[in-house]
């Protein structure tokens, strides 16, 4: 299961993967971001453009990974995003042999951080307030967007 202590860093670039977030929900979309790191260093970072684009797979998760274009490897890499990952983008994190991924939240989605976590990946669930205000009013606010998010009939 995941391990809940998040280091000084993890909470800087998770500011990052919010930032994305929030910009997401300003332009009207699904508001969750993420961030790529690497020894200290942003890769990428990209939020989910579904709505944005019109392009059904643009979650956040994959915007980034998209972002930091082709890599030989991830073995030195986290990846931030401010919500747990759904099946889609955890399939990308295993995929791509992704170490380590810190995550904002997983009250308003549970999403599969069991399932990473059984694979080998280090989790870090931050229960950040900030991630869970943001998504809670955009829930609140847009569920019918959400239930198509998340391909529930709602």
């Amino acid at each position: 299961m995941p391990r809940t202590e998040e280091t000084s860093d993890d909470m800087k670039f998770m500011k990052v993967a919010l930032a994305e977030a929030q910009a997401g929900f300003d332009e009207g979309g699904v508001p969750v971001g993420s961030a790529l790191v690497e020894d200290g260093r942003i890769l990428a970072r990209g939020r989910n453009k579904r709505v944005q684009e019109g392009d059904p797979i643009a979650h956040g998760e994959m915007d980034c990974l998209r972002a930091a274009g082709r890599r030989p490897h991830y073995r030195n890499t986290t990846l931030y995003t401010t919500l747990s990952p759904c099946m889609m983008c955890t399939g990308a994190i295993l995929q791509f042999d992704i170490p380590r991924v810190v995550v904002g939240e997983n009250r308003n989605f549970e999403g599969n951080i069991a399932f990473l976590s059984e694979r080998g990946v280090e989790v870090v669930l931050m229960d950040d307030p900030a991630c869970i205000d943001l998504m809670a009013r955009f829930v609140r606010e847009r569920p019918e967007l959400w239930n198509e998010d998340i391909a529930e009939d709602g």
